[in-house]
C-alpha cells in the first residue's frame, strides 16, 4: 500500500534520512518509532508533502507520491503533533472550512462534518469555540478534520503527546475502531507499551535508516527468543559452566555471583532438555527461566550506540 525506498534528506552535513526503506501493507496499524533525531518527523513531512526529499521514492497504491503531489493529497489524512491556530472558530466552522478545502459545501459538507464529529464524540461541542476545548478534544477534532476527505492513509505524529491516561486510552480506542473499518494508519509515538497493545505492525528507525520492521507478532517472538535464560545455580557451578560452554544453542554467558545470564537460541523444548541435562549432572538449580522482555527493551538494545559490557563467554555458531 505504502512503499518507501532509499529515501534521503540532508541538512548540510547532517543526514536526517540515510536511505530509509519501509513498507506498510493495506489495513495495517503501523507504529513508527525511534529515538529523538532518528528521522521520524522528517519522514512524515516528506510523506505528507510538507518537505521535499533529496532522493528516493514513495509510492501509494502504486502511484508516485513525490511526483503526483496534488492527487496524493486526497489519499492522505494528517494529524500533526501541534494543533494550529484556529482559536476564533467554532467547532462546526472549523470542520466546514476544511470541508470546503476539499470541494465539499452545503448539505454534503454539513452531513460529512456531523458524521465525523459524532464518530469522535464531539457532537455536543459543535457550537464551542476551538479555544475552549481541552487538549484531548482538540486532538479528536484534528482527527475528524483529517478524515473529512475519507483518505486511504491516516498519518499521526505523536497524537497522544500531552494527553492524560484516560484521554489517551479513549483516543487509542478511536484509532482501533478506524483500523477495524479498514483505514491504514501510520502512528509515530514514544509510548512503546501503547503501540505494542494496539499496532499490527511496527518499524524502528535509527539514524535515518530502518533497523527493524515487521508484524508485532513476529517481533514479539524475536524479543522472546533474544532474551537470555536466567539460571541460578546453588552448587556445582564448574559443571554447569562446562555443560553450557559445550551446548550448541549457547551463544553467550555472563555471570554475577551464582546467577548466569545465558544467550540461548533454542526453543522451549531445548530449554527443557538443558535443564534436565543440568539436573542429571547433579547441578543444583534453584531457578531457571527465560528473562521477560518487551518492546521497550528491544528498542533500547537496537538504538543504544554505547559500548557493551564484555561477556564472560561468547560461543561461535556450530561450536
Amino acid at each position: 500500500m505504502l512503499k518507501i525506498e532509499n529515501l534521503k534528506k540532508a541538512y548540510g552535513k547532517y543526514h536526517a534520512l540515510d536511505g530509509l526503506t519501509m513498507n506498510i501493507r493495506r489495513g495495517a496499524l503501523y507504529g513508527f518509532v525511534g529515538p529523538n533525531g532518528a528521522g521520524k518527523t522528517t519522514t512524515i513531512k516528506i510523506l505528507t508533502g510538507l518537505l521535499a526529499a533529496d532522493s528516493g521514492s514513495i509510492t501509494i497504491d502504486g502511484v508516485d507520491a513525490l511526483r503526483e503531489r496534488q492527487s496524493m493529497k486526497g489519499k492522505i489524512g494528517y494529524v500533526p503533533d501541534a494543533f494550529g491556530i484556529y482559536d476564533n472558530l467554532k467547532v462546526w466552522e472549523y470542520m466546514e472550512f476544511f470541508a470546503s478545502c476539499y470541494g465539499m459545501e452545503g448539505l454534503m459538507a454539513r452531513k460529512r462534518c456531523t458524521f465525523l464529529l459524532e464518530q469522535v464524540g464531539l457532537e455536543e461541542r459543535m457550537d464551542f469555540y476551538v479555544d475552549g476545548l481541552s487538549r484531548g478534544m482538540k486532538q479528536r477534532l484534528c482527527l475528524a478534520r483529517a478524515l473529512i476527505h475519507d483518505p486511504v492513509l491516516l498519518v499521526l505524529d505523536e497524537p497522544s503527546s500531552g494527553l492524560d491516561p484516560k484521554t489517551r486510552m479513549e483516543f487509542k480506542e478511536l484509532l482501533l475502531e478506524l483500523n477495524e473499518q479498514g483505514k491504514t494508519i501510520l502512528i509515530s509515538s514514544h509510548v512503546l507499551s501503547e503501540l505494542n497493545q494496539m499496532c499490527t505492525d511496527i518499524g524502528i528507525i535509527d539514524q535515518g535508516r530502518m533497523v527493524l520492521g515487521g508484524s508485532i507478532k513476529e517481533i514479539t517472538s524475536r524479543v522472546d527468543q533474544s532474551n537470555p535464560l536466567m539460571i541460578t545455580v546453588y552448587s556445582n557451578m564448574d559443571t554447569a559452566m562446562a555443560i553450557l560452554r559445550s551446548h550448541s544453542c549457547v551463544r553467550t554467558i555472563s555471570i554475577r555471583e551464582n546467577c548466569l545470564a545465558v544467550g540461548f537460541t533454542g526453543d522451549a523444548q531445548d530449554e527443557a532438555l538443558l535443564l534436565q541435562q543440568l539436573v542429571d549432572a547433579e547441578v543444583l538449580v534453584t531457578s531457571f527461566f527465560r528473562n521477560q522482555g518487551n518492546l521497550e527493551s528491544l528498542f533500547m538494545q537496537i538504538t543504544d550506540h554505547e559500548e557493551k559490557e564484555v561477556l564472560l563467554y561468547e560461543g561461535k555458531p556450530g561450536l
